[in-house]
Formats: C-alpha cells, sequence, structure tokens
C-alpha cells in the first residue's frame, strides 16, 4: 500500500547575526511546534516570537487548519544581512555611471516587505511558485530543448500599484527559500535610463558593461543571483515602432539587451525579474522570453481594506491610534478582538459598530486608487486633520475619510487642470517615441 504524504508546514526563522544553527535549531523546533499544537488553526503570513537568543522573528508559510497534520515542519533559517545597496558604476569617458544598485540578501532593508503587500488571494502563492519551480529546473538540469525556461518574470500594470516592491520582496522570499541551496545571494536592480548614453553609439556598450557585472557575479555557482529590470520599456522598447529618425543607437540597446539575456540563462542561478507601465511598447522578442507575466492593477475592495487594517493596526502598536476597549460607548458592538478581517467585518447580521462602517466608507471611497496613495492616507489624516499625538480610533477613521476625499478631490483638478492644457491634435507629431 502507499504511504500517504503528509504536506509539509513551512516555517520561515528570522535571524540576526549571532545565531548558531547547530546549537540552537533544537529549541527554535521545540518552540515553534509547541505553538503550532496549541492552535487549531494558523493563518498563512502569521507571525510570532520565540524566547530564543537572536531569533528575530518566525512566520508560518502554510494555511493551517484544524485537520492538518503537524508532524512535518519544514524550517528555512536565515540570517538578515545589514550591509545596505551599493551603487554600481561605470566609467564612459569622463563620465560616471551609475548603472545598478546592488544589495546583498536576505536584507534586514527588505524585511517584512512580502507580509505588507496586499493582492488577490492566490496572486502571491503563484509568483512565489514560479520562482521556486524556475529554479528547481535550472539545479536539475532540465533539457532547454524539450523544456522551455528563461526564469524571467515580468510584471505590468499602471504606476504607484507596488510592482517593484513586489519584485524585491519575491527576491528576498526566493533567497530565503533557496539558502540550503546557496551560500550568498545577490540583487542587481538596473538603472535602466542610465544605460542611455548622450553619447552616440555608447548605449550598446553601457548595456555590455552592465552585464558583464552581473556574468562575473554568476561565476560563483554558490551564489544566487536575482536582477531586477525596473521599467523594462526604456531599454527594450519595441523595436519595430522605432521611427526611422531615431538614431540606430535604439535598435542596438535593444539588441544588447536581447543577446545579454540569452547570456544569462546560461547559468543556472539567477533569475530575472522585469516591470513594466507600458506594455505595448516592449519589443515582442522580449516579450516572447518572460515565461511568466503577471498584471499588477489597483486593488481589490478587499485589499484596500486589508491595507488599511494593517496600518491602522501598526498605528494603534505604537500609540498614535487608541485601542479601543470594551468601555468605549460610542461602539454598540464589540472591538476587544482588534480589527476584524475584510470577511468578518462584512458578514451578513454582524453587530452594528460604527468604527467598522466608517471604515467600510473609507474602503468604498478609495477605489481606484493605487496602492501607493493609498499608504500615504493614514499619514496625510494624522498630519491634516488629526494633529495629535494620540487620537482614538473612531476619531483618526474620521480623518482617514476626510483624506481620501481630499485626495480624490485634489486629483480631480489636477486631472481637468491637465485637460485644459493639453495641446490641439495639430500640435501633437504624428509619430513620436519617448526621449532617452
Amino acid at each position: 500500500m502507499d504511504e500517504i504524504v503528509v504536506p509539509p508546514i513551512r516555517i520561515e526563522v528570522a535571524c540576526t547575526r549571532g545565531f548558531n544553527k547547530t546549537e540552537q535549531s533544537c529549541l527554535v523546533y521545540q518552540h515553534v511546534h509547541d505553538v503550532v499544537e496549541e492552535r487549531e488553526t494558523i493563518r498563512m503570513g502569521t507571525t510570532f516570537t520565540i524566547p530564543v537568543p537572536y531569533v528575530l522573528q518566525v512566520e508560518v508559510c502554510t494555511n493551517i487548519d484544524q485537520y492538518m497534520a503537524r508532524s512535518a515542519l519544514q524550517f528555512y533559517f536565515y540570517v538578515l544581512l545589514e550591509t545596505p545597496a551599493v551603487a554600481e558604476t561605470v566609467k564612459n569617458g569622463t563620465e560616471e555611471l551609475e548603472i545598478s544598485q546592488h544589495m546583498l540578501l536576505p536584507s534586514r532593508e527588505l524585511h517584512g516587505l512580502w507580509e505588507s503587500l496586499i493582492y488577490e488571494e492566490g496572486i502571491k502563492d503563484s509568483m512565489l511558485a514560479f520562482a521556486e519551480s524556475s529554479m528547481l529546473f535550472a539545479r536539475k538540469g532540465v533539457d532547454k530543448n524539450l523544456i522551455t525556461c528563461n526564469r524571467l518574470a515580468l510584471f505590468h500594470g499602471p504606476p504607484g500599484t507596488g510592482k517593484t516592491s513586489l519584485c524585491k520582496a519575491i527576491a528576498q522570499k526566493l533567497t530565503i527559500r533557496l539558502t540550503e541551496q546557496y551560500r550568498h545571494a545577490h540583487l542587481m536592480e538596473i538603472n535602466s535610463h542610465s544605460l542611455f548614453s548622450r553619447w552616440f553609439s555608447e548605449s550598446g556598450k553601457l548595456v555590455q558593461k552592465l552585464f558583464s557585472e552581473i556574468l562575473a557575479l554568476l561565476e560563483d555557482e554558490h551564489s544566487l543571483v536575482c536582477v531586477l529590470v525596473d521599467e523594462v520599456e526604456s531599454i527594450a522598447y519595441a523595436r519595430d515602432k522605432i521611427s526611422s529618425n531615431e538614431p540606430s543607437d535604439s535598435i542596438r540597446v535593444v539588441n544588447a539587451v536581447l543577446t545579454q539575456l540569452d547570456r544569462l540563462r546560461q547559468f543556472p542561478n539567477v533569475f530575472i525579474l522585469a516591470t513594466s507601465n507600458l506594455t505595448g511598447t516592449i519589443d515582442t522578442a522580449f516579450l516572447d522570453r518572460a515565461d511568466f507575466v503577471q498584471y499588477i492593477g489597483h486593488p481589490t475592495e478587499r485589499a484596500v481594506y486589508e491595507i488599511y487594517r494593517s496600518a491602522l493596526v501598526n498605528l494603534q502598536s505604537i500609540g498614535i491610534v487608541e485601542k479601543e476597549g470594551k468601555y468605549n460607548r460610542r461602539l454598540s458592538g464589540s472591538m476587544l478582538d482588534g480589527i476584524p478581517c475584510y470577511e468578518e467585518a462584512n458578514e451578513p447580521g454582524r453587530a452594528s459598530c460604527t468604527v467598522l462602517d466608517i471604515l467600510l466608507q473609507v474602503v468604498k471611497l478609495s477605489a481606484g486608487q493605487s496602492g501607493r496613495t493609498l499608504r500615504k492616507i493614514p499619514f496625510l489624516a494624522h498630519a491634516l486633520y488629526v494633529k495629535k499625538e494620540t487620537d482614538s480610533l473612531l476619531n483618526f477613521l474620521t480623518a482617514m475619510r476626510q483624506a481620501i476625499r481630499k485626495v480624490r478631490n485634489d486629483k480631480r483638478l489636477l486631472e481637468n487642470h491637465s485637460t485644459e492644457d493639453d495641446p490641439s491634435e495639430e500640435d501633437v507629431p504624428l509619430y513620436s517615441i519617448k526621449s532617452h
């Protein structure tokens, strides 16, 4: 009879320098097992602390229900590095050009970024599964003639939706999951705009210089290298849309980028992430090389609620917003357990609660706003309307409602002003390309 395979419960353990896995892992196992055993259900993304020196945080990365066996815990230990990102430069004649940012992973600077990003359910899981499968296929040496896997993911959508942050978070998460396979990990963030020199025909050479730096890192088979190309349309502009009036350097850059990408994929220890606000202008040859293409749009209503909820919980934890207690008579419903999740807040027939009603109003008013804008609302509420060190949750939510209304009105005025200032059709050139 076939053995029943128990799915593992993934546990990530963030540590600081000084942690000794050999000596302390058993103690970590014991504490984590006790926590997992005593709870019937645990939501994926739940974090907690344990009394073990140099252990910063434990995160449960699997949804656990009451029927799941607790016998198979799969641990990922990682030490957060304090080293800041370093600008990588190259000399181009007399110029010193910054062409990328180099960061060692896992970085303390990126700690918690993955958890803070809120999208539709399942999106982040799919992205991480794609990244892990890509690296597995590369490590195992899958025949490239039979199965195509370029290890290139493209995230596209409107500005302010967190595409760049998501790429950095994936690189951090992938590093954590592959700690046993690689001793070191790097994130190379390419500054696309710097690759275009004002000197004719130099841009293609700059691309080659940049990728030479990346290839040097890849020579170490014990190093994982994640490459992030932000606003990739800047260096992979569709060649069939380039005007005959444009310098041939524009085409040379695209050709150089595609050639270098093909060189990178010969190495099993590289993973490439790219973002774009304008996918219609990306060269089709680049799009063909992307294995995974994901649209990142404005947050859904549920995501907006959870973004605000996480922000309010943080403000409560540091005392800027008061925690509601059972003696607060302004609430007809109980808030003793903190701000509930979206599903609980929208349960049919839930007890009336002024705080939740106002929070849901703020969420409705925030429809269509980018994640970047949403995360400014708590700050604007405090700066413009609260103006004191601590206030009640009810007053703070009322201030957030005022803040989002102001932001919506300001954007409306800005759009109307821009429309009035638009040149007539006769003034717009029939064909133009973004100047580099």
